[in-house]
């Protein structure tokens, strides 16, 4: 019988949203070396430079759609271990750029071997979970898995570039796909929530909520638990409610009072763990709480203290200083309107008053000139091709692929969210460049190499 399965041809519409998003990344630069009427093209200008490497890209993004796909699965490790080399690499030979040794210089253009770095832990992110036998319910497993990760983000974090070492966090993505303990992540969000709201608040304001959480936990593990979750949600409404109007001391004295009446009844049944667990999570909350406000103010440099203000405390901000990025990119993005002031009409953008507006706050270009609708345009665009690698991982045949395409769909996402996000004020300023969009060319290549890899591994599927 003939063998009716036939290759399929390149996922088109993910190809489409691609080109789309670099034709807008190259108008938007062009908006920014635009120099007023007769100006075409300049190649010393930022869009000259940036073409360049655009040209680069797409003749290495056709090259590699011709390999065979397997062969990535067979170098995973291989080219893991180069890229990781380059990081340690820079820190010796690297060229420092604004106090970070991030780039290697050859023939005048700067190599940023972090970018390749991604690719890199992606692919070795991917043949590791492809194994056979994985388990990330075994220690032993997640050790390993934590290593493939951690060694380049610290490589880089020590660069020092810790917004790109924080990108590391997507691969958080194919891990939960392939099976680690959801608990876990709850535990990073309660961290961060910690971390973040010791930050945002005074330490007594944490130390409620997180009383009140752990009840939260103690209450759900006791068998009727219907007469103490009454409780507990009375005892958070008297204490949110009384608030401006009584001293944090009794209102601790409340929730303690509501904390022995629950661990009675817990010791009561027997569930000692669960009175263990819960004691245990009010303490090593309250020492994280502290003490993340104590190394704020006792470790962290001035201009990183500085940067934290900037993103939970505004208000204590120079408008001159260090706020000035955050309030001419938001002026910028809200002079747009509906419809935008239409392309190269962007009087922020022509009279630069927005900083670095070619790489952090490119997105202030689109709120310009195009307003909602545009900068709406853009952000569709980037959940329509998350919304397709994800599609592309769920009918991957290969398990290879299936992690590989999570990788990716993971460093996307968080680079396009935190970038827009930095831009109106949402998340700190932590350099990170919006993809195929932002000035940089070692940026564009290895984003460039990621979708040719996914697009070509895609193609493996078979058509009956």
């Amino acid at each position: 019988m003939a063998d009716r399965r036939s290759r399929v041809s390149i996922d088109w519409i993910l190809l489409s949203i691609l080109l789309s998003i670099l034709l807008i990344g190259w108008l938007m630069l062009y908006a920014v070396s635009y120099q007023g009427p007769g100006f075409w093209f300049d190649i010393n200008s930022v869009v000259g430079r940036q073409t360049i490497w655009l040209g680069l890209s797409l003749v290495i993004f056709s090259i590699f759609l011709t390999f065979n796909w397997r062969i990535w699965n067979t170098l995973a490790f291989p080219i893991y271990i180069i890229t990781t080399i380059s990081l340690v690499a820079v820190l010796i030979f690297g060229k420092e750029v604004k106090g970070a040794s991030s780039w290697f210089s050859i023939l005048g253009y700067s190599i940023q071997p972090s970018e390749f770095a991604k690719l890199g832990t992606a692919l070795g992110i991917a043949a590791f979970l492809s194994r056979p036998n994985i388990n990330l319910e075994n220690k032993k497993t997640i050790v390993q898995v934590a290593g493939i990760v951690l060694v380049p983000a610290l490589l880089i974090f020590v660069q020092p570039d810790a917004g790109t070492a924080m990108i590391f966090m997507a691969f958080l993505v194919p891990l939960y796909r392939a099976g680690l303990n959801a608990s876990l992540y709850l535990l990073g969000f309660s961290l961060a929530f910690i971390f973040i709201g010791s930050l945002l608040w005074n330490p007594y304001t944490m130390l409620l909520l997180i009383l009140i959480g752990a009840y939260l936990f103690i209450t759900v593990n006791i068998k009727d638990s219907n007469i103490p979750f009454s409780v507990l949600i009375l005892t958070a409404l008297f204490a949110f409610a009384s608030f401006s109007y009584l001293s944090y001391f009794w209102i601790l004295i409340a929730l303690l009072l509501v904390g022995i009446y629950l661990s009675f009844i817990l010791f009561n049944e027997g569930k000692y763990r669960a009175l263990i667990i819960g004691v245990t999570i009010i303490i090593a909350s309250t020492l994280l709480s502290f003490g993340t406000q104590w190394a704020f103010d006792n470790i962290l440099k001035p201009h990183q203290r500085a940067r934290l203000n900037v993103w939970l405390k505004p208000h204590l901000s120079d408008p001159q200083g260090d706020l000035y990025n955050i309030i001419q990119s938001k002026t910028a993005i809200g002079s747009g309107g509906f419809s935008g002031k239409g392309f190269l009409n962007g009087t922020m953008t022509k009279l630069r008053y927005v900083p670095e507006q070619h790489t952090d706050f490119v997105f202030s270009i689109l709120g310009e000139e195009q307003g909602f609708l545009g900068s709406f345009s853009l952000i569709l665009l980037f959940t329509f091709m998350l919304v397709r690698i994800s599609i592309i991982a769920e009918r991957a045949v290969f398990p290879f692929i299936r992690y590989y395409a999570y990788g990716v769909a993971g460093i996307l996402f968080l680079h396009f969210f935190i970038n827009i996000g930095m831009t109106m004020g949402i998340m700190p300023v932590i350099g990170i460049p919006l993809p195929l969009i932002s000035k940089g060319g070692s940026s564009l290549v290895a984003f460039s190499l990621m979708m040719a890899l996914l697009l070509k591994m895609d193609m493996a599927r078979t058509r009956y």
